[in-house]
């Protein structure tokens, strides 16, 4: 046997070990959907007012998945994919800001 080439042991460890890590896969995700999707959403809907942050962020990426493919085919293929997803999240900063700002300056009573 010459040294580099692999044995046949080789071989049948590497496939026990991908059949374990596959097992090992398949439970996570039956336990992962074993969760109850009526719970989960009726826990979000109940924290949305306490945590508003994670919402936001949420949402503002679902924004994104809108409005970056749109800049991306403004641009005729001179941006990259990552710089359209940047320009989008940048465009929500600033409506958000905007709209911040008007809030501040035609309701300073509640600032």
């Amino acid at each position: 046997m010459q040294a580099g080439f692999p044995t046949e042991q080789t071989f049948q460890d590497r496939e026990r070990r991908e059949r374990r890590n596959m097992r090992n896969k398949v439970y996570m995700l039956e336990k992962f959907f074993s969760m109850n999707i009526v719970q989960a959403i009726s826990f979000v809907w109940s924290e949305w007012r306490f945590q508003k942050l994670p919402l936001a962020i949420f949402v503002a990426l679902c924004l994104n998945l809108l409005i970056a493919p749109i800049v991306y085919a403004a641009a005729d293929g001179t941006l990259e994919r990552r710089s359209a997803w940047a320009i989008g999240v940048l465009g929500l900063v600033t409506l958000a800001v905007i709209v911040y700002l008007f809030v501040v300056v035609f309701q300073p009573e509640r600032f």
